[in-house]
């Protein structure tokens, strides 16, 4: 049985927001067994020396699979390459202190068990299956006059399926739960990256989304939707479906309307600031910039109307590809709009809301998994001291596995 006992730290409490003196933190066999002042253990004892001990960080919404920008590249790589590829952006992630991923649209259940049975040095994973969309919607990425029937669905890297009418919707959205989904996930609206559709198309009839988030409560799940348009926010938010992605230019009626509902958003301000930054590089028209705008001058806005419609949000990053390298930016995004204890309540316990995985990640608390992160200051005054790639994360724990020790 191995034990740590974590000593002479401050213990984040991420609720509440404020750092608890004089608690030690016993971790057995990956998972916190006692939270308290003066414990006893044998143990192996790691004293923080003042530093702060938080939970792990969550992000709610990335693409393992989309290890290049050139998504069509993804797709088509051998189904083990892209495993491989995998693996090495989630093992990036952790060490910048991530211990849990919700991921979006592609990853399966073998990259979970992959994590669970030590193969892969990366965070815990949440997964949808494939991102359901119709034909022409954001994630079918074939070219106008490609009329193969259909996106080479059973590839890894392939982060969407295309499923058109209510019989398909509710025949793939079963077979996403059957293969582990713990949500599905739908294109809703027009997006960015996609080819074939502006960013104000609405996708999927209300038929279609009703029969998928009625499957999806048959199997105790939800269902999380891309949205960006206010018009396409409120619709889903009004057919049942729980999380929303991105919501860039979203309403304050819109979000007082999802509030009320018990969605949860999830805004994704770096993906576009990178995708300003970078794309020219990577290729990106006219045609992409200008949705890219669109969503980026709308995005800190979002932030300050779904706060102040008491609509919870989570953290994510939706960064794609060589993008990745921006993940820690997303921080300083929000925190133009939000205080650090909102931040860091989006990236742990709402994002454990989101992971259906409330009490057992994104807190310090018994029963709870060891996920846990030293910070070499206090993130509730300094938010930077979450950025930089983990430079300022001495030890990072998953599971009660240490990943990262440079504590002296």
């Amino acid at each position: 049985m191995s034990s740590t006992l974590f000593t002479g730290g401050r213990v984040l409490d991420a609720e509440a927001g404020v750092l608890r003196e004089g608690l030690d933190v016993l971790i057995q066999d990956g998972t916190i067994r006692a939270v308290g002042q003066n414990l006893s253990a044998d143990a192996e004892r790691i004293d923080l020396k003042g530093k702060t001990l938080m939970p792990g960080l969550i992000d709610c919404h990335v693409h393992v699979v989309a290890e290049t920008l050139n998504l069509w590249a993804n797709i088509i790589a051998p189904t083990s390459l892209a495993a491989l590829r995998s693996a090495r952006v989630m093992e990036e992630a952790l060490q910048r202190g991530f211990t849990t991923l919700r991921d979006l649209g592609g990853a399966d259940i073998g990259l979970v068990q992959g994590v669970d049975e030590g193969l892969i040095d990366g965070p815990r994973l949440v997964i949808c299956g494939k991102g359901l969309t119709t034909t022409g919607g954001h994630a079918d990425l074939r070219p106008r006059t490609d009329d193969r029937p259909t996106m080479m669905h059973e590839r890894l890297g392939s982060m969407g399926y295309i499923v058109d009418g209510v019989d398909d919707c509710r025949k793939v959205a079963r077979e996403m739960i059957k293969g582990g989904a713990k949500f599905i996930k739908i294109m809703a609206n027009g997006g960015v990256s996609s080819p074939n559709d502006p960013i104000e198309s609405i996708q999927f009839s209300r038929d279609e989304i009703l029969a998928i988030v009625e499957e999806a409560e048959n199997a105790g799940i939800y269902v999380s939707a891309h949205v960006y348009t206010d018009a396409a926010i409120r619709r889903c938010a009004e057919l049942g479906v729980h999380s929303l992605e991105h919501c860039n230019l979203i309403t304050p009626e819109t979000a007082k309307i999802a509030a009320d509902k018990g969605c949860i958003a999830v805004p994704t301000l770096v993906a576009y600031e990178a995708l300003h930054l970078e794309g020219k590089r990577f290729g990106f028209g006219e045609t992409e910039f200008a949705k890219i705008d669109t969503v980026r001058q709308g995005g800190l806005k979002s932030l300050e109307i779904m706060r102040d419609a008491g609509l919870p949000m989570a953290f994510g990053s939706d960064l794609l590809g060589e993008l990745r390298s921006y993940h820690c930016m997303e921080f300083e995004l929000l925190a133009k709009v939000l205080t650090p204890a909102e931040i860091i309540r989006s990236a742990t316990t709402i994002g454990a809301q989101l992971c259906q995985m409330e009490g057992k990640i994104g807190v310090i608390a018994e029963g709870a998994h060891a996920d846990l992160v030293v910070v070499d200051g206090n993130p509730l005054e300094d938010i930077t001291r979450l950025m930089s790639d983990g430079a300022h994360l001495p030890l990072i724990m998953r599971g009660g596995q240490v990943f990262k020790n440079t504590l002296n």
